[in-house]
Order: C-alpha cells, then sequence, then structure tokens
C-alpha cells in the first residue's frame, strides 16, 4: 500500500481545491512580476489585447491576436519556472543546466516570432 500524501492541497476536492488552486496561481504571477521581461511583455499586452479588438477584421483574427500576445505571457511564465528550477538545485555551471535554460530562452523566442508575425500580418491585412 502506498504511504499516505501529505501535500494537504491533494485531498481537498471541490470549490477549497479551486480556491487554494486560484491562490497559488495568483502567487505564481506576483513571482512572475519580479522578472523584468516578464513585465516588460505584460505592459506590451496592456496595449496589444485591445488592440486587437480594433485591428481584427473578423472574430477569428481577433482571436488570433489575442492568443499570440497571451502565448508570450505563457510561455514567459513557463521559461521562468524553468528557470527558478534549475537555480533551486545551485549557482553551478553545468551543461544541462545551461541546456535547460537555453531551451526555455528559445521558447519565448519562438513565441515572440509567432506574435510578430500575426500581428504584422493582421496590420498588412488591415492596411
Amino acid at each position: 500500500m502506498p504511504p499516505p500524501d501529505s501535500h494537504p492541497h491533494r485531498a481537498r476536492t471541490g470549490l477549497p481545491r479551486l480556491w487554494h488552486a486560484t491562490g497559488y496561481s495568483l502567487a505564481g504571477l506576483r513571482a512572475a512580476w519580479s522578472e523584468k521581461a516578464f513585465r516588460q511583455e505584460v505592459l506590451i499586452a496592456i496595449v496589444l489585447l485591445p488592440l486587437a479588438f480594433w485591428l481584427g477584421q473578423s472574430w477569428l483574427e481577433t482571436a488570433v491576436l489575442l492568443a499570440v500576445t497571451l502565448l508570450v505571457l505563457i510561455t514567459e511564465l513557463l521559461n521562468s519556472a524553468v528557470e527558478a528550477a534549475i537555480d533551486r538545485f545551485g549557482g553551478e555551471l553545468h551543461p544541462l543546466s545551461k541546456r535547460a535554460k537555453d531551451l526555455g530562452s528559445a521558447a519565448v523566442f519562438i513565441s515572440l516570432l509567432i506574435a510578430s508575425s500575426a500581428w504584422l500580418m493582421a496590420v498588412y491585412h488591415r492596411f
């Protein structure tokens, strides 16, 4: 028989679990705010998200502009999570730590390319 799970969150169900999960998510967003790149991307998103409703020629185009903008934020959050997990193990240089951080950075870069491409195509299509 497996040992009982000691983490209290796993024993919760229903609304209490949702309430606590929301708290953890908000704590994650507060932690991400300490990252300069995340703050910059949020500020850009604050401008771009309302602009998507004006620039989008259809509901689908608007949805794509919203989605690619949020994709950048999501990818940055995941990259920050990878970096925090790697940094937890210490400051010594290790090839696998560098690789993990580089892969996370590459994911952010690709999400920025996707978002930039979608926005440029929408601007071209509009004008």
